[in-house]
This record gives C-alpha cells, structure tokens and sequence, in this order.
C-alpha cells in the first residue's frame, strides 16, 4: 500500500478549510447580517477563496490525484449558485437614447491627501467631463469652491449645514424632486433624485452603505487585535442590514422607472447586495466583462454597483480600472427604456 505524503495531507487540509469557508460563503446571502453579523465577513473573502480554491483545482489536476473533485465540487456549485466573479463576454451597444450613467466614489476628491498628487481634484473633474455622464453619483464627495462638473442640475447633500462632506447627484435633466434618507448614527447616507427626460420620470438612489473602514494601503485582516477587528466588522454588516432595509422600504412606493447605484461597501456575495438586487438587473452582469474590481485592494473586490429596473436595457458596463484617483475606480452604465 502507498505511503500517503505528508506534504500532501497537509495541502489537502488546507484546500479543505478553504473548501469549507466558500461554502458557507454560498449561503450567508440568505441569512441576514443582524442575526449573525460575525460570520459575514465571508462575504467580502469570495474572490480571495474562490483563487484559492482554483488554485487547488490546477495543482491536484496536473498532480493527476483525486483530491480534484473537491475544488471542482465546490466551484461548480458557485457557479450556479452565486453571482459571476468573472464576466467571459460583454455587450457593448450605443444607442442616442440612451441614459448614460456613472457613479464614482472619489474619496473626498483628495481634501486629505492620501494621494501626493496635488492636482487630483482636477484630474477627476477632467475625466468626468471627458466621459460625459448624463448622470453622476457621487459618494464621498465634498463640497469645495473649484468643483467644475459640466451638468446643469444638482443635488448635494452633506452630512450637517457645516459640515462639507456627503453625497450628491449631478444631471443633464432637470431634477423635479430630491430627497435623503438621513441613516442614524452614521456617516454614511443615501439621497434619491426624480429626473424628467423626455416624457419620462426617473428616479435614482445614490447609496453609500456603512463603511468598514477597510484600508486599500494594508492588509488590514492581518492586525494584530483580531477579535477587534471582527467586532468592527459585525458592527458594520449590522448597520448595514439595517439602512438596506430602510433603503427596500423606501423605494418600494415607487413604481416607475428607477436606478439605484453606489458604493455598497459590500460585495454580491452579501445579503445586502442580495436584498438591493430583487427585481432589477445588475448592469455589470448583464453587460461587463472581466473581474469588475471597483475597489483598490489586494485582491478584486466588486462593492459599487448601478442596477436598474427589470424593464431596462443594459447596453454597455464599464469599470475605468486605469482611472487611479481614488481608492474606488470610477464605473458607467448605458441604460435604455424605448425598447419597452
């Protein structure tokens, strides 16, 4: 009887563990945060476990072992039961009649200077108007005295009459009504305009769910105070939950054509994106390509999102990747209702 190498067992235990982590990752999108906040963390490891796990799968395949079937098992079933990772073909159509619409979360447009470049600011209002949205979303934005955004109609909305920092939605189309949904005991909000093009009324949500304070710059599961960290952590997913909710509840009364778009601070693998996704089409899936990495981190990390109603067409996604002014890369969505 063969000897089983130790090297072996060891690797194997490994892709066991990993294994067993993106499988309960599966099926954390169907249990609210509130109830067990600890373990959504998984949501945000995905892409990291999923890597992994293919890893594995290359290894026992050229190995020529057995132990394949377990990779092979557990990324079957991500495949058919979670959203993509990976986008193999995309769709790019450019209709007149499009709504060509960005959301960009441009991290206060450098006012801290975590970039040394000081003319950030001005790059990112350059790109902007270059690409020419219909709309803008912005999160983290800040209300300064040089902004130079090309779009006639605006809604800003900051956190407090002194305080500069908030949320705010640029458009080409007049904006008839607007509001903010004022989460409590948080930094973070959402704001909603209705917009008339044409002889159409739409509305948008501009979300930026609580954040988690997770640092592009290091590698922030790996500090030292761990049961800290996680604390944090659960803390966040809760407070998410619950703004989510009050988010679903809000637009439930409108019935017309809407977006709702934003920094999630969340991956499609978490029950917030689960929630938010009912009913509407997420525009890099019906239309992206590639990872779709929106965030600036070690691994891809998909966390904003422009979604639509189901009657909508998603002509054309696209993650600006090479646009590095932020810690979020900029993202845009051409989206068209005539064909309905």
């Amino acid at each position: 009887m063969k000897k089983k190498s130790p090297f072996k067992i060891f690797l194997f235990f490994i892709n066991s563990t990993l294994a067993t982590a993106l499988l309960l990752s599966f099926f954390l999108p169907y249990v609210s945060p509130i109830k067990l906040p600890s373990l959504t963390i998984f949501s945000l490891f995905v892409p990291f476990l999923v890597l992994t796990n293919l890893c594995f799968l290359l290894y026992w395949t050229v190995k020529l072992h057995k132990n394949v079937l377990l990779p092979i098992l557990v990324l079957l079933l991500g495949w058919f039961l979670t959203p993509p990772l990976v986008k193999f073909t995309n769709k790019e159509v450019v209709l007149t009649s499009d709504l060509k619409v960005m959301s960009y979360n441009v991290r206060m447009f450098n006012y801290y200077k975590w970039n040394n470049d000081v003319t950030t600011e001005s790059k990112i209002y350059e790109f902007i108007n270059n690409e020419s949205p219909d709309l803008i979303a912005f999160q983290e934005f800040y209300q300064s005295n040089t902004i130079d955004i090309k779009l006639p109609y605006k809604f800003i909305k900051t956190k407090s009459i002194k305080d500069k920092f908030g949320l705010a939605i640029y458009s080409k189309f007049p904006i008839i009504n607007s509001g903010s949904l004022n989460f409590e005991n948080s930094a973070n909000n959402t704001i909603f305009v209705d917009i008339v093009r044409k002889n159409d009324t739409i509305r948008i949500y501009n979300v930026h769910l609580e954040s988690l304070k997770i640092n592009p710059n290091k590698e922030n599961f790996g500090e030292k105070d761990s049961e800290r960290l996680f604390k944090r952590l659960a803390s966040g997913f809760e407070k998410q939950a619950i703004q989510t909710e009050y988010i679903i509840k809000h637009e439930y009364n409108w019935k017309g054509k809407k977006i709702i778009c934003g920094d999630f601070n969340n991956s499609a693998y978490s029950w917030v994106y689960k929630e938010l996704v009912k009913n509407k089409k997420d525009s890099f899936i019906e239309s992206g390509i590639g990872l779709g990495k929106t965030f600036r981190y070690i691994y891809p990390m998909r966390i904003d999102f422009i979604l639509s109603d189901k009657k909508a067409t998603i002509n054309q996604f696209k993650t600006y990747n090479d646009i590095k002014l932020s810690d979020h890369f900029p993202i845009m969505s051409r989206l068209n209702w005539t064909t309905h």
